[in-house]
């Protein structure tokens, strides 16, 4: 099975992105295997959106693999993100 394009964030050397928080403007750096980082100037929590796949996609399993999926699943359930479309 080929993986979907999402995945390439997820799998091998992480990507790191700075997004502008909505809330001060200052800089949030967000690592892709990250699924959020928080403002160091407001607090505000800024998700990462290239790991929602794993939350809706029947076959994310197969496509990150066991490890990756269990350990995403597991922070999911952890910060009170439910599983499902999103």
């Amino acid at each position: 099975m080929n993986r979907c394009p999402g995945a390439e964030h997820l799998l091998g050397t992480p990507t790191l992105t700075t997004k502008i928080c909505p809330q001060c403007g200052g800089e949030i750096d967000l690592f892709s295997i990250d699924t959020h980082a928080t403002c160091e100037h407001c607090g505000f929590i800024a998700y990462n959106d290239t790991q929602q796949c794993i939350r809706w996609c029947t076959y994310a399993r197969q496509c990150v693999g066991d490890a990756l999926y269990e350990r995403m699943m597991q922070t999911y359930t952890r910060e009170g993100i439910k599983p499902g479309i999103p």
